[in-house]
């Protein structure tokens, strides 16, 4: 070895030893005579004195060093002296006496600053990305990464999981999202595609006997990207034989309370909250609400539906529904202009508008007020359990809307109140999704995940006839309003596998072509099967109190799906074109 310790190690019980450190130089300063060097590699720094009366042709040498030089540093180790110790640092006790100094890499003026305090913009990060990966916080990053995965992976063979690797290349199925594809050589006109998820193989592997899958596995998706979605992205893949549901959350809910604990020492509370799907709409408007405080939405169609305001009746004789949450004690508190920001807030989510009412001790005072008499105004109040000082706001409009609007309402009131703790870890499941979802502008049904989801037996007489009936063992889980993963007990019988796939435009001879394998599989015996696959680089994103998953991943891609470090994609030559007996011709 070049080094006999890491620069994060050395500390006062080293004293009087000589050693060798390597690294890269952070900074040096000179003071009458007196060189000081902060030599740094990713477990620490370690400060380097080089004294002209110890040493004085080794002072003149680092006149000619730069900073981020690759050096390797020998001298013995001393105690700072007292008052001189540096608490920020691991090390600070100690310094090192330099008796030789080696370059072993010189480097050029850095095109970007790698401290922390002045981190450069997104693109020049990405373009100078191993230049990036040397600031203390991103090592942080990939360190906790490091420690999470192999938390799950401990956990994961304490209970029995085999960790399969499944195919990188394989063949082209519908899974929501376009795939990546890769022509094949040998076989020309014909492609390899890369998984989306490995949803078909961990399935096989349960035909296949071996009852219990895990794997971190990488999953690539040719979708828009937005911060928490990149074209690759990697997930605990999971999978078991002869399980219900609520085997699965539970092996769930142990792994994430020993990762938490191992990783960053947090306690989580288990067992995770159950909310139906539809409840989750009705009281949050979303399927991944923020449990961490309350306001919840509340349905007052039949209440307005008898008052005198035009505008709400027009919505609901439309079909429309009219949903109203309580914003307490912010009647006072919201001045006209921060009213206008809900509303504005609204409008730029396809609502027409935000009615809102401020309650008083003698009722509403706000511009609407006069469309509701007084029993609608006490119905209301008792509704919505509101008391002088609160702020109502109102949305009507289609289903769809109304809940996304006012679930945007209730995040904008939690974070503008401080209602929000950063620290508070809050888990939920959401449960008992639709298996379909009508496509209004195809006019067809189609998954509202993925087809393989096991219709509840109670739902089965409603396939063929009535698809908006059939519910599925379908669960996600959210942490904190984000959605952290998501699983089903799985069809294992190919007649039923067979009915999903018609309803959804897949015929039995359309359906073999792409999904033969798996149907014949299930010919064999298949367990009755479940799982679920957990988003690693969310759930370390989470931890680390980051929004943007490439914080968290070594190489992310742009917004343009791009890599502006090895400039992919990018052409080929015509050598390989040739080989793969293809020729491109680009339409714009």
């Amino acid at each position: 070895m070049l080094r006999t310790h890491t620069c994060g190690e050395l500390r006062l019980t080293d004293k009087g030893k000589i050693v060798t450190l390597c690294g890269w130089m952070e900074t040096i300063r000179t003071h009458g005579g007196i060189s000081f060097m902060w030599l740094r590699d990713r477990y620490g720094i370690t400060q380097i004195v080089f004294d002209e009366k110890h040493n004085k042709q080794l002072c003149e040498q680092t006149i000619q060093l730069r900073r981020e030089d690759v050096l390797q540093i020998s001298g013995k180790v001393r105690y700072r002296g007292d008052g001189l110790i540096n608490k920020n640092l691991d090390t600070g006790e100690v310094e090192i006496l330099a008796d030789s100094l080696t370059v072993l890499a010189k480097a050029e003026i850095l095109p970007i600053d790698i401290n922390d305090e002045n981190p450069a913009t997104e693109e020049m990060r990405l373009k100078y990305r191993y230049l990036d990966l040397r600031r203390p916080t991103m090592q942080h990053n990939l360190a906790m990464r490091h420690r999470f995965s192999q938390a799950v992976r401990e956990y994961m063979i304490s209970q029995h999981f085999l960790e399969v690797e499944t195919p990188l290349l394989m063949k082209s199925t519908p899974e929501g999202a376009r795939d990546y594809v890769v022509p094949s050589r040998i076989h020309p006109g014909q492609f390899y595609a890369l998984p989306q998820s490995p949803q078909l193989y961990k399935q096989i592997l349960m035909v296949a006997g071996c009852d219990r899958y895990f794997q971190i596995a990488r999953c690539l998706r040719d979708e828009d990207l937005r911060a928490d979605r990149q074209p690759e992205h990697t997930q605990i893949d999971i999978e078991m034989s002869f399980v219900e549901q609520d085997d699965v959350h539970a092996l769930v809910e142990g792994l994430l309370k020993y990762a938490f604990k191992k990783t960053v020492g947090i306690d989580i509370h288990t067992a995770f909250q159950k909310i139906k799907h539809t409840d989750a709409i009705e009281r949050y408007g979303c399927d991944k609400p923020d449990l961490r405080f309350g306001f919840e939405l509340r349905s007052v169609t039949d209440i307005v539906k008898h008052s005198d305001f035009g505008i709400f009746k027009t919505v609901i004789a439309a079909g429309g529904i009219v949903k109203a949450i309580n914003a307490e004690k912010c009647g006072e508190k919201f001045s006209r202009k921060d009213i206008d920001a809900y509303v504005k807030l609204a409008t730029d989510n396809r609502a027409n508008g935000l009615a809102y009412a401020k309650v008083t001790d003698k009722g509403f005072d706000s511009g609407i007020a006069k469309f509701f008499n007084k029993q609608i105004q006490d119905l209301l109040l008792e509704r919505l359990e509101a008391k002088a000082g609160d702020l109502l706001f109102f949305c009507a409009d289609k289903p769809k809307i109304a809940n996304e609007v006012l679930n945007k309402v209730r995040n904008k009131l939690g974070h503008d109140l401080g209602l929000i703790d950063p620290n508070k870890y809050v888990f939920c499941w959401i449960v008992d999704f639709p298996l379909f979802e009508f496509n209004e502008e195809e006019q067809s049904w189609e998954p509202a995940h993925h087809m393989f989801c096991m219709p509840k037996e109670e739902h089965l007489e409603f396939l063929e006839t009535d698809p908006e009936k059939v519910y599925c063992h379908q669960y996600d889980l959210v942490l904190n309003g984000m959605e952290m993963a998501s699983g089903s007990l799985r069809i294992n019988k190919p007649e039923i596998q067979e009915r999903v796939m018609r309803v959804v435009g897949f015929p039995a001879e359309r359906a073999h072509a792409r999904f033969g394998f798996l149907l014949d599989a299930f010919k064999y015996g298949a367990p009755p099967h479940g799982g679920i696959a957990i988003g690693l680089d969310r759930m370390v994103a989470m931890l680390l109190k980051l929004t943007d998953i490439r914080e968290v991943i070594a190489f992310p891609k742009n917004k343009q799906a791009q890599c502006p470090m090895d400039g992919c994609p990018s052409p080929i030559d015509q050598k390989q074109m040739d080989e793969l007996k293809m020729k491109f011709e680009v339409k714009k």
